[in-house]
């Protein structure tokens, strides 16, 4: 019997260096260090529980520290497996350095759209490098109670928008459109580029841009800065020296009735104050100009790569495959309302003004903010700045509609191909 044990023990010792094997451990890089309690104790252990032989490590750096840490590690050798991406150019760069590889073959990339791909794939959009993992989705935010108050409904044409801002006015009790110019982007990207895509017709106008067959002073991009202009005699008083904040407290405070949001504002608002009825509506359409279609800004914002120098592929592939699956989503979505998951799967969110916004997926077609690809990569001028810049002035006043659009197309035409001579 002591032999028999003997050899028994032997034979798990030699064993056990091939169960350890099987064990592997996957290491995340990302920027969002705020996140890591959620990483930690909600999406991560249902990932292991599904699949207990691959041990996930979330392991974040400071938002401003991520890109130089991340080139640091990866020229270094000593990077994670899976690289949490930002959009566009900056995800772009890692790609075409191969540190991130291809995922063209991945299962479950066919879960997204060319759009939802799009900020994290080549220009040429043949190649996807990242897994999408969330947007963040444009259009306004009410105070219920005012609504009540003064009798209003959520509007759905221009129209109906300034008639209702109109109203809110004439009470005399409550700032009808609450957001300032100081900081300038808010002009811009919950002001512009959220009524806008409407006009441009999103992907058409975005594409066009791009390609150089329209021009923002023309056709839906002007009718844009022209629509934007309206909204200058209802914005709070003294709003040319309100900053982000600021706007942020007065609506909390209730002091105002609509906010042109972005979907991040939900979870700040029900911090800031857990008592304020939200609401919320999309962005309004103008069949007087022939834009019936409503397009929705579904801005990408956070997707995940595989580490070329990975040493741990097949698992890596197996953790991406499942972040493109609806598990994934629902747990996402729930566990930070306001950031989307971009995947075209079934998944809902808890926080009811979060699923208003998640319902015009269904209603609108999507399209995300004009500037963001390839258009910025000159760093002066720079589009996405004029376009900041541009968009506060018209709401100040200090230029006029035509003026803004003729200043965002000729800087844009100064250094862009495509827009030279336009």
């Amino acid at each position: 019997m002591k032999k028999y044990l003997g050899i028994l023990l032997l034979g798990l010792v030699a064993l056990s260096p091939a169960l350890a094997q099987n064990k592997v451990k996957l290491t995340i890089e990302s920027w969002r260090n705020d996140d890591l309690k959620i990483w930690q104790e909600t999406i991560l252990p249902a990932f292991m529980k599904k699949y207990p032989n691959i041990e996930v490590v979330f392991a974040p750096s400071a938002p401003t520290e991520y890109n130089a840490v991340l080139d640091t590690k990866l020229k270094a050798g000593t990077a994670g497996d899976l690289i949490t991406c930002r959009p566009f150019d900056k995800s772009l760069e890692l790609f075409n350095a191969k540190h991130l590889e291809s995922l063209n073959n991945l299962p479950g990339m066919n879960n997204f759209s060319e759009v939802a791909k799009a900020a994290w794939s080549t220009d040429d959009g043949k190649t996807t490098f990242c897994v999408p993992m969330a947007s963040v989705i444009h259009g306004f935010l009410y105070n219920k109670a005012i609504f009540r108050e003064l009798g209003l409904s959520e509007p759905k044409t221009e129209a109906e928008f300034l008639a209702t801002l109109q109203k809110i006015q004439a009470s005399g009790k409550y700032s009808p459109l609450v957001m300032g110019t100081k900081d300038q982007w808010e002009s811009a990207t919950m002001g512009y580029q959220n009524i806008g895509p409407t006009l441009w017709k999103g992907e058409v106008g975005r594409k066009g841009l791009i390609a150089g067959t329209q021009q923002y002073n023309k056709g839906g991009f002007l009718q844009a800065f022209e629509a934007l202009a309206k909204w200058r005699p209802f914005l709070p008083r003294g709003y040319q020296a309100l900053a982000y904040p600021d706007a942020q407290n007065l609506f909390a405070q209730g002091r105002g009735a609509i906010y042109p949001a972005g979907s991040w504002d939900i979870a700040t608002f029900r911090q800031m104050n857990p008592k304020l009825e939200l609401g919320a509506f999309k962005p309004y359409t103008f069949p007087n100009l022939g834009a019936t279609q409503c397009v929705i800004n579904d801005h990408p914002d956070i997707a995940i790569g595989l580490n070329a120098a990975s040493k741990n592929k097949e698992a890596a592939r197996t953790f991406l495959s499942w972040v493109a699956s609806d598990e994934f989503a629902q747990l996402y979505a729930n566990a930070l309302p306001g950031f989307f998951p971009l995947a075209n799967v079934s998944y809902t969110v808890s926080d009811p003004v979060a699923q208003t916004f998640l319902s015009w997926r269904k209603e609108c077609q999507a399209s995300f903010r004009t500037a963001y690809q390839i258009l910025s990569r000159n760093a002066n001028p720079n589009n996405e700045n004029d376009l900041w810049n541009a968009s506060a002035q018209v709401l100040n006043g200090t230029m006029t509609p035509k003026q803004a659009a003729d200043f965002v197309q000729s800087r844009l035409a100064s250094w862009y191909g495509p827009q030279k001579g336009k």
